[in-house]
């Protein structure tokens, strides 16, 4: 990702710009690393620096710095404690990172058997190491970062197929709940940033 962060407008036809189709790409990436594993050094660090327009006043350029600044007061053993906590916890975390688990209440539902007949005709495997079911929202926004990339010469329709029928009816929902999450501290500001992003991008998706 680029280290200036400009908000850049969803575009209202349906040939969406390759710049704002990489930037989503970006975002969608980033929101995968964050919600597959506790950040690292590294990552906290590119955070603290990045740079941000001053005469923003979007909410993406909000949620942008809400994130900064929760990255630039964070601890990383800290930060990996509230993962634990909120994601994996004994027997089961605060949150249920889940579609099946939001949209039936219960694991290993039908939405997950639907998520793995998409992937399957898309061409996406789960990594043999993985141990996490397919509807874990870092998985979610993995693909959404590869079938949104202009480099990957997915059709824009996939992209909108696949958010609207997978992550559309609950992925909000869920960054909701992190920002309420008695255990999220700097989880509550990635909840903003998803739950803001995710709101542009229903707009745009929008059927």
């Amino acid at each position: 990702m680029s280290e200036m962060i400009q908000t850049v407008e969803p575009q209202s036809t349906p040939q969406i710009d390759a710049d704002y189709s990489r930037f989503r790409a970006d975002v969608y990436a980033l929101l995968g690393s964050l919600l597959s594993r506790a950040p690292d050094e590294g990552l906290l660090g590119w955070l603290r620096e990045i740079e941000l327009e001053d005469d923003d006043t979007s909410a993406m350029h909000e949620a942008w710095l809400v994130l900064k600044l929760a990255a630039e007061r964070a601890d990383q053993a800290q930060v990996a404690d509230e993962y634990q906590a909120l994601f994996i916890g004994i027997g089961r975390g605060e949150l249920m990172p889940y579609g099946s688990w939001y949209l039936t209440g219960f694991m290993m539902e039908r939405p997950l058997i639907a998520l793995r007949n998409e992937l399957s005709a898309l061409g996406f495997e789960r990594q043999s190491e993985v141990k996490e079911p397919e509807d874990h929202i870092a998985a979610l926004c993995q693909v959404m970062a590869m079938l949104v990339h202009p480099e990957e010469d997915y059709p824009p329709g996939r992209q909108q197929q696949f958010f609207n029928h997978h992550m559309q009816s609950w992925s909000a929902q869920l960054f909701r709940d992190m920002q309420q999450a008695q255990s999220a501290h700097f989880y509550s500001a990635v909840g903003r940033f998803g739950e803001v992003f995710l709101e542009q991008e229903a707009l745009l998706l929008e059927a």
